[in-house]
Order: structure tokens, then sequence, then C-alpha cells
């Protein structure tokens, strides 16, 4: 199958959707499918508003409709809300060409945070941009429920997984790791306003706090909370290790529809501990760490949890598994209509 993506998401930004993107686009490819990513790299861009880090894309919809078309896509996806994909379903619509579409972001909450207008505003725009598409993807029970809940029904499940191979309770945690206080408490992932990192850090359980990640948040966090441990991004064998080394991973955010880094902590035998909120309900059991309103008690109690129990189950997520998902997700596209539309 020819698969094409498009995507506002992609290296070198380094989120829990380019990895699902470029993870499930490989798994794809070793299964024998072609996958075309159409992405910001290939095109012109803006840095976004209040977040410079992140590049918007702009290109016409004549030219991903010819990218498209030239490349004969069986299927097209269009993975978010921005102007690439805009473009996309532009033309697709024009062109009578269905595609599926995927909800990875919270974003009326994500957008509201940031511009401190009312989420329901920016749900307006979520279900116009939705709509038309043959079936929406997205990670949990939760968010298919909170969809339904604002008027899109047409819901695929698309789950997340693990790079077994990487993630493991073996991995050699880091050399600074040895004479930091303990329990170790870590949180992976953007330093940004959405993130609720702040709430992690005027937690009272003792220990040490340790952040891995960049974003526009660090400077002003890291000067706020100077006891805290800030390592800067990881990737690799060395997050693997962090991931091994830490005694509880804590998982702040309330706006995240899955948290592809608590499986990935999971997967390494580190219990997690978050919030009871769309994402880590979807993820954490009973015996895999604790959810609570208050964060001292949520990493107290993920604390007693069996490291290896955490292993197993972070290891039952696969790659492979969520590629098969994706692929049972998407629309076929008549070659007649590329031909019209070309």
């Amino acid at each position: 199958m020819r698969v094409v993506i498009v995507t506002d998401a992609w290296a070198p930004q380094v989120n829990g959707v380019v990895r699902t993107l470029q993870s499930v686009s490989a798994q794809l490819t070793r299964m024998g499918h072609q996958v075309r990513v159409i992405s910001p790299d290939q095109f012109g861009s803006i840095p976004c508003p209040t977040y410079p880090e992140i590049r918007l894309a702009m290109a016409r919809a004549r030219t991903i409709g010819r990218a498209i078309a030239t490349f004969g896509a069986d299927a097209v996806h269009l993975a978010t809300e921005g102007p690439l994909c805009l473009a996309a379903r532009r033309w697709c619509l024009r062109n009578a060409v269905p595609f599926t579409t995927a909800y990875h972001t919270h974003f009326p909450d994500y957008v509201a945070k940031r511009t401190g207008l009312p989420a329901a505003w920016f749900w307006r725009y979520i279900r116009w941009f939705h709509g038309p598409a043959q079936a929406v993807l997205v990670s949990t029970r939760s968010v298919r429920e909170q969809l339904r809940a604002h008027g899109i029904a047409q819901v695929r499940p698309w789950g997340r997984g693990v790079d077994q191979t990487g993630f493991t309770p073996d991995a050699s945690p880091p050399a600074m790791f040895a004479d930091l206080p303990r329990p170790i408490q870590l949180y992976v992932g953007r330093i940004a306003v959405e993130k609720n990192l702040e709430a992690f850090l005027r937690s009272g359980h003792p220990g040490t706090k340790v952040i891995v990640g960049d974003g526009p948040a660090r400077a002003a966090l890291e000067q706020a909370f100077p006891d805290a441990l800030f390592a800067g991004p990881m990737s690799g064998a060395a997050l693997a290790g962090a991931y091994a080394g830490a005694d509880v991973f804590v998982f702040p955010s309330r706006t995240d529809t899955f948290g592809l880094v608590m499986i990935e902590a999971l997967a390494c035998g580190t219990p997690v501990a978050a919030y009871p909120v769309t994402g880590p309900i979807d993820i954490v059991t009973r015996e895999t760490g604790d959810l609570a309103e208050t964060l001292d008690d949520a990493i107290a109690l993920a604390l007693t949890k069996d490291r290896a129990a955490c292993a197993a189950y972070g290891r039952s997520f696969s790659w492979e598994a969520s590629a098969r998902q994706f692929l049972s997700g998407l629309h076929p596209v008549a070659p007649a209509m590329l031909e019209d539309a070309a």
C-alpha cells in the first residue's frame, strides 16, 4: 500500500506526535508498505506565535495535492490540524479524495492555555477540521468518548508502542544519578506551560526532581526551582538509562491525549505518578503506578509498585501492533480519483 502522511509536526521537533509518526512510518516500511511523509522541512516556514521552536510551514493546496497524486497514494492521512494539513484537506475535499485524520493533542486546551481564551471556542475548529474525515484515529477510549461528546462520531482506535530493543530495565543509568538523593523523581518531555510542569516542581516529596527535555519555559523554571536538576534533552540509550535509573516517573500534564513517555518509563521498570485525567487513566493500572489529585500522594504510592510488573506491562505496547491498527483505520483512495485530480 502507498500511504501519504501529511503532518505539521516533524523533526527537528521532539515530541510524542513526531516520535509516533516516525515509529509507525518505519514499521510500515518494514512491513512492505511505501510511505510518503509531507512535512514542514520541505517548505518555507515561519515561527509559531508564542512557541518559536515550532515552525509553521506554508504550502499551496495544489502543491501538496500534486505530491499526493504523483505518489499514487492508496490512502491519505492528515496527522495534525496545522497549515500543511489544512492545505491537504482543502485539496482532498476539492477533488473528492477521501482522507483520515488523527487527534494527537487536546488542541483546544493547549491553545486556551497559550491565549487565555475559552477552550470552547477552539472546539468549533476541531469539529470543522475533522468533520469531513472518513475516520479520526485516536489513542485511547477516553479520548474517543470526549470527541463523540463534542459531536465527532467517526472515531477509530490507534494505540501507541515502545521501542522494545532500547527501553528495558537493564539500561544503564546516567552517571549523574549515582550521588543524587533518592528517590529520583523523573519528568521527560517538553518544558512548556501546557505540560503543567510547575505542579511537579512545587510538589513536596523528598528526593531529587530530574527534568529531561527542553522548551520555552525552561529558563524561567530553572531560575524558580534551583533545587531541581534540569538535564537537558536526551535520546536513545541515555534516555532509556534515565528512565531505568529513576525511582518514579512523574507525568503532571492534564492536556495530553496519551503520553508516550509513560509507557517508555514503564517498559524500563519505572512506575508512574500522574493526575487521574485523560491519558494516564487509560494507561496507568493499579499495579503500575498511582493517580491522584495530589502529586505527592501519587508519587508516594507509585514508589511502592513492583518494577518487574511495570516492565512487563510497558513492553506489552508494540509499534507493530500500532502500525497494524493505523492501517486498519485508513480509507482507500481509488486510482481514478487521483487521475481526475492530477
